[in-house]
């Protein structure tokens, strides 16, 4: 075996390697962190099983049962639409866990396009420095000076909106932060010994790179990212009702409320009923989100 395919271990390492380890039991061992996986969870589960399980269309058109109420208005409701139906007769929960799956697919793929775009740009920028570093860094500053919201409108506003165009446009515009992160905790990492012993044993850069720092200092840093799958399904609500989102008749959060709200007085749970899962949606990510950055800064802290 060369001394390139020797992957030096140095004292520390075992320590470091354990983070991600230490941070989820740190996070799971909080009430708040659970309330928030058990709510996420069943949220998830609805959204994938009813609509198929119950059969509804959630873009098949009723006239006879429109502006349905809910079931627990007392009046004129029926078992068959639990939450009611819209001014066309379409189920309510059907497009609200319809709208869940496609918020959720938005935020989540971004969120990982952000973090994986973030992250190459500051791992080349810590670990190679100098030129490299000045293009890269003044590149991410040029992008933190446009507002995400802003660039999302105008791309969006001047094509049509897809969901895979959606996710480049909101990742493409959020790399910065991470980018940021990754660099200054390369720039520190790249000083320790077993970075140092790599080098000496003749492992090459990307190596290095990619076999030692990036496991190292991406999972930490990934799981601070979990409360930005909140945000971009915020972003995406509000493309949604603006019209720059997921057109109909995909049903989305934002082009549901959007729909609803020409029916606020007299049929309120068209808006409402979106509004609610979204709620319950981001009220569990962000326990999880916040669970999981405490125990991380715990037990950096302490390390």
């Amino acid at each position: 075996m060369s001394s390139i395919d020797m992957a030096p271990v140095a004292p520390d390492q075992p320590r470091e390697r354990s983070v991600s380890s230490r941070i989820w039991q740190a996070a799971f061992a909080s009430i708040e962190f659970r309330i928030g996986l058990v709510v996420f969870s069943l949220l998830v589960l609805a959204a994938l099983l009813y609509p198929e399980l119950s059969g509804i269309d959630p873009t098949k058109m009723n006239i006879r049962a429109k502006l349905t109420p809910p079931l627990f208005m007392g009046e004129d409701w029926s078992w068959a639409h639990p939450l009611g139906t819209d001014q066309l007769g379409r189920d309510m929960l059907a497009r609200s866990l319809v709208g869940l799956r496609y918020s959720l697919l938005i935020g989540i793929s971004t969120t990982v396009l952000m973090l994986l775009v973030g992250a190459m740009v500051g791992l080349f920028s810590g670990y190679f420095g100098g030129r490299t570093d000045t293009v890269l860094m003044r590149l991410t500053d040029a992008q933190l000076s446009i507002p995400m919201i802003i660039l999302a409108i105008t791309i969006l506003g001047v094509s049509r909106p897809t969901i895979p165009s959606i996710i480049i446009v909101l990742g493409l515009a959020g790399w910065p932060v991470y980018a940021r992160v990754m660099r200054s905790t390369v720039m520190s990492e790249r000083k320790k010994e077993y970075v140092r012993g790599a080098t000496v044993l003749g492992a090459t850069d990307f190596r290095i790179m990619f076999t030692l720092l990036l496991p190292l200092v991406l999972p930490p840093i990934a799981f601070v990212a979990v409360l930005d799958i909140a945000r971009m399904m915020i972003f995406e609500s509000v493309l949604g009702f603006l019209g720059l989102g997921v057109q109909p008749p995909t049903p989305t959060f934002g082009n549901v409320i959007a729909d609803g709200r020409k029916y606020l007085m007299n049929a309120w749970w068209i808006a409402t009923m979106p509004g609610v899962f979204l709620v319950l949606t981001l009220t569990s990510i962000n326990l999880m989100g916040a669970s999981l950055e405490r125990a991380r800064n715990a037990i950096y802290g302490g390390a």
